[in-house]
């Protein structure tokens, strides 16, 4: 699989049939190249057969926008695969998966748009006002000084969400070391929403494990102590990716899933 560019997205179309869509927003600023900060899980969803469409977007204050344009870029790149028959017209499901700031942008679309979701996968969803979002916002105190605020505000998006998200079947990740998720809090609201629709997983890892690369060692024609130490290495840094890539694809696709 190789990936492609356009519209300045970036998409990967799997060698099989493909079973699903994925429209994948990254974090806040690692989003701007999502198919190299998230190569290796994107990668994985693509051979098991999802075409990934990773719209990269740079952060500013109106998040309302920002949402507006990347959909509107996933739209013209879906028409467009399935004008020139990279995809075939028949009805793939899509899936949005949002890391981070891409939570929010998954579902400010889903508040504010009419859109066609089979489901959300929600991973370390962040809601936090511009003050603590933005480094050092805190000590510069630039939400009273400059009045700066996130649009939506935190408050603004949290009750737009229980008015008016129309996905149903959501995926909630959180993972047990990190410190700036806010899953909890959105878990309520999405419950109040959709009673019984929404599932929410507590995963080993941090912030940052989406993010992680799986190490490719490979040992010599011997087995040496230096083999066995990048085997050992492998494995701890690779054990909490490969459970968020298993457990994204049970909730795809649970017949998949042994």
């Amino acid at each position: 699989m190789d990936w492609q560019d356009i519209l300045g997205s970036s998409i990967l179309i799997p060698q099989q049939e493909p079973i699903g869509i994925v429209h994948f927003l990254g974090g806040a600023f690692v989003g701007t190249l999502p198919n190299l900060s998230y190569r290796w899980l994107l990668e994985q969803l693509g051979k098991e057969g999802y075409v990934i469409i990773a719209t990269p977007f740079l952060n500013t204050f109106d998040h309302t926008t920002i949402a507006r344009d990347v959909l509107n870029r996933f739209e013209t790149i879906l028409e467009r695969l399935q004008s020139n028959r990279t995809i075939a017209r028949a009805y793939l499901p899509i899936y949005g998966i949002g890391h981070s700031m891409g939570c929010k942008l998954h579902l400010l679309i889903g508040s504010l748009f009419n859109v066609d979701r089979a489901g959300n996968i929600l991973v370390s969803f962040n809601n936090y006002p511009a003050s603590r979002a933005i480094p050092f916002g805190e000590q510069l105190k630039i939400d009273r000084t400059l009045n700066l605020e996130f649009k939506p505000t935190p408050r603004e998006t949290n009750e737009l969400i229980l008015k008016s998200y129309q996905t149903r079947r959501n995926l909630l990740i959180r993972f047990d070391n990190d410190d700036i998720d806010q899953t909890a809090g959105l878990n309520p609201i999405l419950q109040q929403r959709f009673p019984e629709m929404i599932s929410i997983l507590t995963l080993p890892g941090n912030h940052l494990t989406p993010l992680s690369q799986d190490l490719n060692w490979q040992p010599g024609e011997i087995f040496t102590p230096l083999d066995a130490i990048g085997q050992w290495l492998k494995q701890e840094l690779s054990r909490d990716l490969y459970r968020l890539n298993q457990e994204i694809l049970r909730w795809l696709n649970p017949l998949a899933i042994k």
